[in-house]
């Protein structure tokens, strides 16, 4: 009985947090499926601090100690866009500065070629609050996981190949995660 309330009581703490940090950074609400709320769940196969980005069910795991993970929601890149293979976080961001790359800029120039300067970090920035940057080989990707400012998004492929989370659940992942850590994109 005790479990059962604990587990009721974070997985309320977890709603109002969502509820509240979503409205600040997205100034609107919007319905998640709860299956794309943060939870732990049983999960094992890589080594305890291991990012896995499942793209075709639209989840990203944070392997645990004891065959558990710390699951969240994830929208990813539309097909052909989507980065696939192993990489290291290379570096971490708050309020990232977001430039659109020039592959974006001449597949629709109309959308993003105004932006060819960059964004500044903020609320409408597309990076959202956080951004882990995915390095190989020590070099930039390109590629990274992020908060979002189309919260709607989440469980779609949607992107132009970047993994997006909530900002909320990307805030929670960039805590727990330390620069050098492996991302593994299945």
């Amino acid at each position: 009985m005790e479990i059962r309330r604990t587990l009721l009581l974070a997985f309320v703490a977890s709603l109002a947090v969502f509820t509240v940090s979503s409205a600040q950074a997205h100034k609107r609400t919007v319905k998640i499926d709860p299956k794309y709320q943060p939870q732990t769940v049983k999960f094992s196969g890589y080594a305890p601090g291991t990012v896995i980005v499942d793209t075709s069910r639209h989840f990203l795991y944070l392997q645990l100690r004891g065959g558990k993970a710390r699951r969240y929601g994830i929208g990813v890149g539309r097909a052909g866009l989507a980065f696939k293979g192993q990489a290291r976080v290379g570096r971490k961001a708050k309020w990232p500065r977001w430039t659109p790359t020039k592959n974006m800029i001449r597949r629709e120039p109309g959308k993003y070629a105004k932006y060819a300067n960059g964004v500044p970090g903020g609320a409408k920035n597309p990076l959202g609050s956080r951004a882990l940057y995915l390095y190989r080989g020590g070099r930039d990707t390109m590629y990274r996981i992020h908060g979002t400012t189309q919260p709607s998004s989440i469980g779609r492929s949607v992107s132009n190949g970047c993994i997006r989370m909530i900002n909320a659940h990307v805030q929670d992942l960039y805590s727990r995660v330390p620069t050098g850590a492996k991302v593994i994109v299945r």
